[in-house]
């Protein structure tokens, strides 16, 4: 299976900072983990990605099995949780190897979780995330990637997906990636705007902007 990239980044490893960490989905597929993210990978303390996955990055990867926590302490002496989660990449019948989600949160304040879901499109999985941890920030795989060894199913969320995944984390902030930058990648931002606006969601949502840091946490929830 071929790949094709469209766009370039936005910005350049170097211009990256101090990274602590990186939560890596699953390390098979180039439009998670390309050429150049496995050389940064090296530059990086810590890895958290499937079981599988760590066991084939080695170094410093860590694997995580479904609804396996691991706490890590950050520089200011508290503690970050991060949790994995189910995700399914395509239909039931067609597996594509382990994948991840991750829930991440304070130790001390689980009640301001942020919810990764990881190269999944919508399934029961996803829905128990939502009842059991207090999602503050949802974000979600989007585009509907396809290929042409499952099609016509998608193996990241569809507009109808990302609406479920909208009404299951009704008090969370929506944020959408993975939904360009490489020609598998079906659903455009456009695409997915028009679907969250039709179904009243729009106010929940927030885009990132390539080469943009985001804070997350300082979103406010609307009720």
């Amino acid at each position: 299976m071929v790949l094709e990239k469209i766009v370039g980044p936005a910005l350049a490893p170097e211009a990256l900072g101090r990274v602590d960490m990186v939560l890596l989905s699953h390390d098979r597929h180039l439009d998670n983990l390309d050429h150049s993210g496995r050389k940064f990978l090296a530059s990086v303390p810590r890895e958290i990605t499937t079981t599988e996955g760590a066991e084939r990055l080695g170094g410093n990867a860590v694997g995580l099995a479904p609804w396996q926590s691991i706490d890590i302490l950050g520089a200011d002496g508290q503690a970050l949780r991060i949790t994995g989660t189910f995700a399914q990449h395509g239909p039931a019948n067609f597996q594509r190897g382990a994948l991840t989600g991750f829930v991440v949160a304070p130790a001390d304040a689980p009640g301001s979780a942020i919810y990764f879901s990881g190269d999944t499109v919508w399934f029961g999985g996803i829905s128990e995330v939502a009842r059991h941890f207090p999602v503050r920030t949802a974000v979600l795989f989007m585009g509907a990637a396809r290929v042409l060894v499952v099609r016509p199913f998608a193996l990241t969320m569809t507009t109808e997906d990302d609406i479920q995944a909208a009404h299951a984390f009704s008090k969370s902030t929506i944020v959408p990636i993975h939904y360009e930058g490489w020609k598998h990648l079906s659903e455009s931002r456009e695409v997915i705007s028009r679907a969250f606006e039709a179904a009243g969601v729009s106010g929940r949502v927030r885009w990132m902007e390539p080469g943009k840091a985001i804070d997350v946490g300082r979103w406010d929830i609307p009720g």
